[in-house]
């Protein structure tokens, strides 16, 4: 899938109703592919509830943006708040989902997502140790397979960790998987283009089918 449908494929698997933070990058795209009518509200760490998609032309408003400076609008009924009242819906359990990029993802649903421990990598771990924790379901978006071919869903990670057994679901150009954290488990919900047998001989971890 490409990375319109992918986001489409996302927003999607997102519950009616449910209060959701996008992670900075490639997961701020969910925002554009949500239902108006699933009644999701959107939140986000610089400090706003009903964030609506991305804003273009004249409805662009420089003090109107995200957590990572793109100009977005407002849903009907959208509110503002202090940097720390956003942290706290984050920390206190308030968000029902929130959706990640990723480095790698272990099969225990540990998440590492913010350094890759290269010397010259700039850190970047924003708000996503609290979100990892905070949100009672994490969605990881990402492409399944680095630059150099190898997987990013991992046996164990071994870049710096943003979270420990805290990611339930993954979602990649090539299949989606659910995660079960304490069998140490990764379930293949569905695949795009490509077999689940091939699928387990391009990564480390076993693979089983749903």
């Amino acid at each position: 899938m490409d990375r319109d449908e992918l986001a489409a494929m996302v927003a999607s698997g997102i519950p009616p109703g449910s209060y959701v933070n996008l992670g900075i990058g490639q997961p701020t795209t969910v925002a554009d592919h949500l239902d108006p009518d699933a009644g999701i509200v959107l939140h986000t760490e610089n400090g706003m509830l009903g964030m609506g998609g991305r804003a273009f032309g004249d409805d662009v408003d420089a003090d109107l943006t995200n957590a990572g400076k793109i100009p977005v609008t407002e849903t009907p009924g959208a509110s503002y708040f202090h940097h720390a009242d956003s942290f706290a819906m984050m920390r206190g359990g308030h968000l029902d989902v929130c959706v990640l990029g990723a480095f790698q993802v272990s099969r225990h649903g540990d998440l590492a997502n913010w350094h890759t421990g290269a010397p010259d990598a700039i850190p970047a771990v924003g708000g996503a140790m609290d979100l990892a924790i905070g949100a009672k379901r994490v969605y990881v978006m990402m492409n399944l397979f680095a630059k150099d071919g190898t997987a990013k869903l991992v046996p164990q990670c071994t870049y710096p960790l943003t979270g420990l057994r805290c990611v339930s679901r993954v979602y990649t150009e090539v299949a989606t998987f659910d995660i079960d954290s304490a069998a140490g488990e990764v379930h293949v919900l569905q695949t795009f283009g490509i077999s689940v047998s091939a699928l387990s001989e391009r990564v480390e971890i076993e693979l089983t089918s749903r």
